[in-house]
């Protein structure tokens, strides 16, 4: 099951092809990078989720790897979706971010040290709807696209900045 209500989706939900949604990242990504970090990240608000960059080490690799990726505040935590543009597989941060946990965040304005986990059961549904407030009833569409649930991520501050 990929989402939180009774009632299935009809598959879809108007994405761009694939190679279209890796070009975008791959061009966000330089962005960052071109502008020493100016341009790429911005702050959630009640109308638009936000972008982090997310600091993970690989999990085979042993090397620090990152990811920018939507997000929203929760109280003090933030709260974003595995979902890989709603291909099929596990987004590599994902599986990094399991193994292991503690790493840092860079958004907007500062660098967090965070502890990431999957929602529960119990929390998933509330911060699933939260996240609807941004993408409405297509965030159902899109997750129906995906073989399995797609895992809400919290990401706990922990401690002081980089």
């Amino acid at each position: 099951m990929t989402t939180t209500t009774d009632t299935a989706p009809k598959p879809g939900g108007k994405l761009p092809p694939r190679p279209v949604i890796r070009a975008a990242w791959v061009i966000h990504r330089a962005i960052h990078r071109l502008t020493s970090g100016r341009i790429g990240l911005r702050p959630a608000s009640e109308k638009a989720w936000g972008m982090m960059r997310l600091k993970t080490i690989g999990r085979k690799s042993g090397r620090e790897r990152a990811a920018i990726l939507g997000y929203y505040e929760d109280g003090p935590n933030l709260v974003t979706m595995a979902m890989n543009g709603w291909g099929a597989p596990e987004p590599a941060w994902w599986l990094n971010l399991q193994a292991h946990p503690d790493t840092t965040v860079e958004l907007h304005d500062r660098t967090l040290a965070v502890r990431g986990r999957a929602a529960t059961p119990d929390e998933r549904p509330r911060l699933w709807e939260l996240w609807r407030r941004y993408d409405g009833d297509e965030l159902d569409a899109w997750a129906s696209r995906r073989p399995h649930e797609t895992a809400v991520v919290i990401l706990e501050p922990h401690g002081g900045t980089d």
